[in-house]
């Protein structure tokens, strides 16, 4: 059975919930529709709601990421009002309540509904919450690049139609310092005293003077290091925990300073009994910093299990595939790199620019180390204090590709370190570089198999062995039993269950070749790579509502950056990649061959939803389920995962029939996880360890199973190749004592045939008597 891991004996004292039910609020579904789902949700099994950003947020905000006034309950989403309706129907139906928090950006896009940027517009850097982001000052005025070229200052005017006088840019409004302007005043006379400039948008990314959100000039920085500003943005977050907030789930947590700093304070406000979650991406083989918090918020989770069920020794057969197909013959790491670099020269330019301010050098060599360091970097960034070892390896990669940076490199490697503000700002400009490079450009460019194309995935590595997934677990029990496990979020390329058939599409390279054969036969796609991406992308769906498709491959290929963009959009290349997706639905020949493969991963692809998430519920860790996740999802990236739940359909299942078959209807996978969700919250002793176990029999390699101390968990894995070698045999299970299938209620002992054991799902949630 193998060695067992058993709970780690030093834990916070805290009330972890058994669960969480990820919700995303919007002016569409408010805290008051969310208040309205605790009954349902406390009888799915889930012991909290997870709530996306609740503060308030630039209005018409459909994410809640872009804070404009950290102070306050956004009234789209029901404000104050309803967030004591939402607390008071959580508790009563025992369910606890997290909050998504976003501590490093407010939006600024509307800078009237943003006082804090409001008053730095105003009065410059006198103005009282001037120390709330990181200006540059010294570069003169703050830019804010909006206009559609310098030469658009004609559209500038005045309004007076308010209270006070605003400089008006088409819907746009900003502030006039005092004294600035009176009637009859010569604008450019105006706008030259005023303390910020209006810019070409294109500027922002090499020019920009204050620090953002990764690329997005709508989302400024604040500075968290600063008590101050720690205070006013916390306070309504410290009132929340008081209310009864049980648990906070901090974004982008390597964007602030100094991130266990940013902890250290945030659990001190936040007491020893609020369970604490960082959005960190830790890459594979990355150890979570020290950092005071529980753990990450579960993409590590993801990766680990998406690589279970991937068909290993398919790779060669894909990597074939993709070679034969693709128009870009770099591999993985080639991508990457130019993807990187071109984010550490291009998108972030201005962060580039101002570390060499801060350096007092401009000189060609040390304005190439910095990007080559960053494109280097390992991981997502270093912390001040913590280990150098990802930046040795940076430094060590960078001297062997670029020996003419050596001197460059060798003469910045000590104030990387040493100096606090180079360090910082390095980690945040190599976080960023390491963001957009791959999870937003890389993932759409390569294209071997894109169900591995996941925010902290490993796509050069084709799946896993069943020892490395419990490995990782065993080392999940000991270092996170607290963290959050997902199969997917808010942030991931696809839906889980998208991601189950490609997984089942990982058995099948052969039938998957002659319709990608006849899709490229029949398009003029011009991108091999790209055919790739859409071909997998639709056998992945399914037959879903065109126009998703067709909006999902236009955002990927502007997020691609290649024949199209956002900025310069190519019309001939984004018909050619829609017409692709139409000729899956009508050209007669592509829909044969597209039907063909759909038809033959179609039970895999059920059976493979139900095994990851039965995982992914009973794994070491809180298991997250995303909105609507309960059944069958089909989701793209966002905003398509942001589209309406139909919890009347799920309600429904609250009274279905108890033994429901397997098959598209999603009954079976409701079932799995109320049943799961509801063992983890009754009885939470049976989840307290991990001991692999491991079938034997010449199918044991299709079988995954661990036992987390009284709950066993029991799937299929690589269902179709199953199918072929005529299903299980002889493979058995030794069990020792007796166990009862919660989902179907069979009883079993001793030697157990696994066929006997999946005699009416692909899975099994056995209990010990």
């Amino acid at each position: 059975m193998g060695r067992g891991v058993a709970a780690p004996a030093m834990m916070r004292n805290m009330t972890v919930p058994s669960s969480t039910y990820r919700l995303q609020l919007s002016a569409e579904f408010t805290l008051d529709d969310a208040a309205a789902l605790m009954d349902y949700l406390q009888e799915l099994g889930v012991g909290a709601v997870y709530l996306s950003p609740v503060l308030t947020a630039t209005k018409g905000s459909t994410h809640g990421y872009d804070t404009t006034d950290p102070t306050s309950v956004d009234p789209e989403r029901g404000g104050e009002e309803a967030w004591s309706r939402l607390l008071t129907a959580a508790k009563e139906h025992g369910l606890a309540v997290v909050v998504d928090i976003v501590p490093n950006h407010v939006g600024v896009s509307a800078p009237q509904e943003n006082h804090a940027w409001w008053d730095v517009l105003t009065h410059g850097p006198d103005a009282a919450r001037a120390h709330w982001f990181d200006i540059d000052w010294t570069r003169g005025k703050l830019l804010v690049p909006i206009l559609g070229s310098d030469a658009d200052t004609a559209e500038l005017s005045v309004d007076t139609s308010g209270d006070e006088p605003l400089l008006a840019y088409y819907d746009h409004r900003f502030p006039l310092a005092p004294g600035t302007w009176s009637p009859g005043a010569d604008l450019s006379d105006v706008l030259a005293q005023q303390h910020y400039e209006l810019v070409d948008w294109r500027r922002g990314d090499s020019e920009l003077n204050y620090r953002r959100f990764f690329t997005i000039t709508t989302l400024a920085g604040i500075r968290q290091e600063d008590p101050d500003v720690f205070a006013a943005t916390h306070a309504r977050i410290a009132r929340m925990l008081a209310e009864g907030v049980g648990g906070l789930r901090v974004d982008h947590p390597d964007g602030v300073a100094d991130p266990a700093d940013y902890f250290s304070r945030l659990r001190d406000l936040a007491g020893e009994k609020t369970w604490l979650l960082g959005e960190k991406i830790l890459e594979p083989g990355e150890k979570l910093p020290d950092w005071p918090i529980e753990g990450t918020t579960g993409y590590d989770a993801l990766r680990e299990v998406e690589h279970a069920f991937i068909d290993t020794a398919k790779a060669d057969a894909f990597d074939d595939l993709y070679r034969r197909y693709a128009t870009d013959q770099r591999t993985f790491t080639e991508h990457v790199g130019d993807a990187k670099r071109r984010a550490a020269t291009e998108l972030l330019a201005a962060e580039r620019a101002r570390m060499l301010r801060v350096l007092g050098r401009d000189d060609a060599a040390t304005t190439d180390a910095l990007a080559e360091l960053a494109v280097a970097m390992p991981v997502y960034r270093t912390y001040p204090g913590d280990t150098t070892e990802p930046l040795d390896q940076a430094v060590a990669s960078v001297t062997d590709s670029r020996p003419d940076l050596t001197e460059a490199v060798a003469a910045l490697r000590p104030m990387l370190t040493t100096d606090p503000e180079m360090s910082r700002r390095f980690g945040q400009y190599s976080g960023a570089v390491m963001a957009k490079g791959v999870e937003d450009t890389t993932f759409y460019r390569w294209s071997r198999f894109v169900g591995l194309n996941e925010v902290g995935g490993d796509p050069a590595t084709f799946g896993g062995s069943l020892d490395a997934f419990h490995d990782a677990q065993q080392e999940r029990q000991s270092a996170q039993p607290q963290a959050m496990t997902a199969l997917a979020t808010h942030d991931t390329k696809r839906g889980e269950d998208v991601r189950a058939r490609l997984a089942a599409l990982s058995e099948v390279p052969v039938t998957y070749g002659r319709f990608l054969e006849e899709l490229e036969h029949h398009t003029e796609v011009p991108n091999g790579n790209f055919l790739q991406l859409i071909a997998q992308t639709v056998v992945g769906a399914g037959i879903i509502e065109r126009q998703r498709l067709h909006d999902y491959v236009i955002k990927a290929a502007r997020e691609a950056s290649q024949e199209t963009t956002w900025t310069q959009v190519n019309e001939t290349f984004e018909q050619a990649i829609t017409a692709a997706v139409d000729a899956c639905f009508d050209h007669e020949s592509v829909r044969v061959q597209l039907d063909r493969l759909l038809s033959l991963i179609e039970q895999p692809g059920w059976s493979n939803s139900l095994g990851r998430k039965l995982v992914q519920l009973t794994m070491p860790g809180v298991p997250d389920v995303y909105q609507g996740t309960e059944m069958l999802d089909d989701s793209l990236v966002d905003p398509d995962n942001r589209r309406p739940v139909d919890y009347s359909a799920r309600r429904a299942m609250l009274d279905s029939t108890p033994l429901p078959w397997l098959d598209g209807s999603g009954a079976a996978k409701f079932h799995v996880v109320r049943t799961a969700l509801r063992l983890r919250r009754e009885c939470p002793e049976l989840f307290t360890g991990y001991t692999p176990m491991h079938a034997n029999g010449d199918a044991a390699d299709h079988f995954l199973g661990f036992d987390r101390g009284g709950a066993l968990t029991a799937v299929t894995r690589l269902p179709y190749g199953l199918g072929q070698r005529d299903g299980w045999g002889d493979t058995s299970l030794m069990l020792q004592g007796s166990w009862t299938d919660q989902l179907t209620g069979a009883g079993f002992t001793g030697e157990v045939r696994v066929n006997d054991l999946f005699d009416h799902y692909p899975v099994a949630l056995l209990t010990k008597q």
